[in-house]
């Protein structure tokens, strides 16, 4: 690489990175603030949702990186073209061709990244995702233990706990499982603990009262006791995370072992083939966000008027590229010998830059001559 393309490198880096920042920021707050809602809402402290959000950030960078990718390569092009510093290097003998080579290394430098988010990063973060949330929806502490609010850890239960003590005890405790509607269940009692026994978590309540509403009859039981346990361990979901899924197998499963992954998951071969395919394609997809924004851009003379219908063509065609990666996707599910197809929006979009810098090499080709006519001197045309 010359002098001048370490340049342009080093410019669609810079202005990759900021706008890569200012988009994952953008979609990382949007994901955080739904998820402090409902974490802090269900009572996990700080670190569990600094935690999540920190796990979420490779699937949210895998999504950004295509669009940072195209948004760089408009911005420099165009800034280098007001600059008339393209227009300088185009009169020293570059060609569009060669210019390209720039853009090209700096879409391959995107694709490695994407490869290790899509490869490994973004699977890896998924998985660990997934079983952490699996943790938090079995805490019982998460469930239960959250003062003065009148709490529903299970279809059909009320929990209320007015005060935690220091040491753990529980004070004016009511319990209501209206989970049977013939024999709907009330307890209260003024102290109550939490007592891990045999691999689960009881609910022990000291002097209360139990009330049992009879609807046939409108009856009301009440019972008074000393001393009371609840099974409060039966009321969280006990499902273990479920870790075998295909979005988290690791890539050399999905190359080698297609079939053991489509039975370990229960996925089909088509979302196995797609699942595999789609983690080249996507870095196949950076390359070709930075050709299309490039070569777009270098369409055209200097005009007053900016470079606006160049950013919009380039907007468009990047748009018809993903269309085309929607339209081959559900072919691919539902046969997994069409995977080649997954490839197809890549050698769209190599094809459109292609195209687009045959167009700005041979302007001849598209714009039409100016119109003049010859006026003698001294004469009349």
């Amino acid at each position: 690489m010359t002098r001048f393309d370490r340049y342009m490198l080093s410019q669609f880096m810079v202005l990759f990175g900021f706008f890569a920042l200012v988009l994952v920021s953008i979609f990382w707050i949007n994901k955080a603030v739904r998820m402090f809602d409902r974490l802090i809402g269900d009572g996990q402290p700080a670190w569990v949702f600094l935690e999540f959000t920190a796990l979420t950030l490779p699937g949210v960078i895998g999504i950004v990186l295509p669009i940072a990718t195209f948004a760089a390569a408009v911005y420099v092009t165009n800034r280098l073209a007001n600059e008339s510093e393209l227009t300088v290097v185009q009169a020293t003998g570059y060609s569009p061709w060669r210019l390209i080579r720039a853009a090209a290394v700096f879409g391959a430098i995107i694709a490695l990244i994407m490869s290790l988010l899509s490869h490994y990063l973004i699977p890896l973060s998924l998985s660990e995702l997934r079983q952490r949330e699996a943790e938090v929806r079995q805490s019982i502490s998460a469930r239960f233990l959250e003062e003065g609010e009148f709490l529903h850890p299970a279809p059909g239960i009320t929990f209320y706990i007015r005060d935690i003590t220091p040491g753990g005890a529980l004070r004016d405790v009511f319990l209501s499982d209206r989970r049977d509607p013939e024999s709907p269940m009330t307890y209260t009692s003024s102290l109550a603990y939490l007592v891990q026994e045999g691999g689960g978590t009881k609910l022990v309540m000291v002097k209360g009262l139990a009330q049992t509403l009879r609807p046939r009859g409108q009856r009301l039981f009440t019972t008074h006791f000393e001393d009371f346990s609840y099974d409060i361990s039966r009321l969280i979901a006990q499902n273990p995370a479920s870790l075998n899924r295909v979005e988290f197998a690791p890539t050399a499963d999905l190359i080698l072992r297609p079939e053991a992954v489509a039975k370990r998951t229960g996925a089909t071969p088509g979302e196995v083939q797609y699942a595999l395919h789609t983690r080249f394609a996507q870095a196949l997809m950076c390359v070709v966000a930075a050709l299309i924004g490039f070569a777009t851009l270098l369409l055209g003379g200097f005009s007053r008027f900016g470079v606006w219908w160049q950013v919009v063509a380039a907007f468009v065609l990047l748009i018809g590229v993903k269309l085309i990666e929607g339209a081959v996707t559900g072919v691919v599910l539902a046969k997994a010998a069409a995977w080649p197809l997954m490839y197809l929006p890549a050698a769209a979009g190599l094809a459109i830059a292609a195209v687009l810098l045959l167009l700005s090499a041979r302007p001849d080709l598209w714009r039409r001559p100016a119109r003049w006519r010859w006026r003698p001197q001294g004469g009349a045309a």
